[in-house]
């Protein structure tokens, strides 16, 4: 009985960490197409240079 708790326990927790993992995977990948997307949408600075897109 004891066995099979633990197998159950672990399945529970492995396909939690998947799920997590799945989840961070396609918001870095939202990031991602946000960075790339500022970087070719930024405008012209003052000077003529182009400045940066985030404010930070």
């Amino acid at each position: 009985m004891i066995p099979i708790l633990l197998v159950f326990l672990l399945a529970l927790i492995l396909f939690g960490a998947g799920f997590a993992l799945h989840v961070l995977w396609w918001i870095a990948l939202a990031v991602l197409v946000i960075w790339l997307l500022g970087f070719l949408f930024r405008g012209a600075g003052a000077g003529g240079s182009r400045g940066r897109w985030y404010r930070w």
